[in-house]
């Protein structure tokens, strides 16, 4: 604001003492010209530059040096100085560029602001025609304009600094009041770190303190749902290791508890718990993925992969767990397609959303996969005759340990963290995934990854 204050001011006074001194010597200029045209004018009728004795014009111009605080020399033709107010150059010769230019007929004016004077010529022309005898040279001092302007300098200057002053005052008072809103919100922000608080923002002094406000309520927001987020997995984490833990725990204690137990029932409680012991195995190993999945600037072994044949190797790995509930894959390709991809996390998304659709299949069902692409992305579609999932559902099924119906994923033997998987690795491929499905009738997943993977 000071700035914006100063400038203005300082070019509004650098502007004023301009044409101040343009508009005064500009006047006295014209008015020298004009004395000098009527001087002129006379001396020729006097025929003063072959008789400078004239009484008249020598008073004439005595009471024109004494008016304008000046010096007037008369030049004739040859350039002799016929007559010096001063008496200091008569009888001498004058060769200067004015004089030159002025017997030539132009009446030239020069303006020396370093020494402060005007210097104006005048032809002096023979009565009733244009030819030129001899010039009238007058040499006006500009003291009192270079006073003048001092003058304006200084009050301007005045003005400039007490207008500063209080322009001062006023930027500090309004920059006061300007940042209240400022540290009220780094107050709240400072509160809320150090867990004092964890109330909504409302600043609404100025648009930007509103809109400051509205953002930070929503990363509060977002962080508060990242904390619930971290204890809902950390709980699920400890349950769900828990589970299996338990079960070989009562399973040994059991085998414990008996004396004399058969081979056989050895056999089945340990091949219970070496299942046991192969879900907690499989719980870790996902929970593994998933946090490399999760970590922040990971590397990403991206090359040129053939689509195709990766989603029928996929296809054919998955073919045991298919052909054990009847469930018929079939894939359908309707291009060649290449793309630059992290094919082991590439394969751990797809093979999950399969695996998913044969595990909540029902028996004798199908599985659909095609496989489709444009000039910018390849699209792969996962479709199913499954249980479907309810619509209330759809929207936490990415979910790490979200179980549409728990008791039967639990039969099913899901760790629930398979498609939390698949949705990370889409997404580190900065692709998209997409759920469509009805309770009953289906389900059916979309992948969009780029052809060409961009790194952030």
């Amino acid at each position: 604001m000071m700035l914006a204050g100063f400038i203005p001011c300082a070019a509004l006074l650098f502007g004023t003492v301009q044409l101040y001194e343009s508009r005064a010597v500009g006047l006295r200029t014209a008015d020298i010209q004009n004395q000098c045209t009527i001087l002129s004018n006379q001396l020729a009728a006097y025929d003063y530059l072959t008789d400078p004795s004239s009484d008249v014009i020598n008073a004439n111009l005595t009471q024109l040096t004494n008016i304008y605080n000046g010096r007037v020399m008369i030049i004739d033709h040859d350039l002799n100085v016929v007559k010096d107010t001063y008496s200091l150059d008569e009888g001498k010769t004058d060769v200067s560029e004015n004089v030159v230019l002025c017997m030539r007929g132009e009446t030239t004016s020069y303006y020396d602001s370093d020494n402060h004077y005007i210097e104006v010529t005048s032809p002096i022309t023979a009565g009733g025609s244009n030819e030129v005898i001899g010039v009238m040279l007058a040499s006006v001092s500009t003291d009192s304009i270079a006073v003048t302007r001092q003058m304006i300098w200084a009050y301007g200057g005045v003005i400039v600094g007490i207008a500063m002053i209080l322009l001062g005052v006023l930027s500090v008072f309004l920059a006061d009041r300007m940042v209240r809103p400022i540290h009220k919100i780094t107050g709240a922000i400072e509160n809320v770190t150090e867990g004092y608080s964890d109330d909504v923002l409302h600043v609404d002094t100025y648009t930007e303190t509103r809109l400051l406000s509205e953002a930070f309520n929503k990363m509060l927001g977002r962080l508060k749902q990242l904390d619930e987020s971290r204890e809902e997995f950390v709980s699920n984490v400890s349950h769900e290791l828990k589970t299996p833990m338990t079960s070989v725990k009562v399973l040994a204690d059991s085998l414990l508890e008996q004396e004399n137990v058969p081979v056989e029932m050895y056999r089945e409680f340990m091949e219970d718990i070496a299942k046991e012991i192969d879900r907690e195995n499989q719980i870790i190993t996902d929970l593994l993925s998933l946090v490399k999945m999760d970590k922040t600037g990971q590397n990403m072994n991206i090359q040129s992969v053939n689509i195709n044949e990766l989603l029928e190797q996929i296809l054919k790995r998955l073919k045991p767990i298919a052909e054990k509930k009847n469930v018929e894959m079939v894939m359908e390709s309707f291009r060649p397609v290449t793309a630059e991809i992290d094919e082991m996390k590439f394969t751990l998304a797809i093979s999950n959303l399969v695996e998913n659709a044969i595990k909540y299949n029902h028996d004798n069902g199908w599985v659909h996969v095609s496989l489709n692409a444009d000039h910018k992305y390849l699209y792969i579609k996962v479709e199913d005759s499954g249980i479907g999932i309810p619509e209330a559902d759809q929207a936490h099924i990415f979910e790490r340990f979200y179980r549409v119906d728990k008791s039967h994923s639990r039969e099913i033997g899901g760790t629930g963290l398979g498609l939390a998987i698949a949705r990370n690795a889409v997404i580190v491929h900065r692709g998209a995934i997409k759920v469509y499905s009805s309770e009953g009738e289906g389900t059916t997943f979309t992948v969009r990854i780029p052809l060409i993977y961009a790194a952030a």
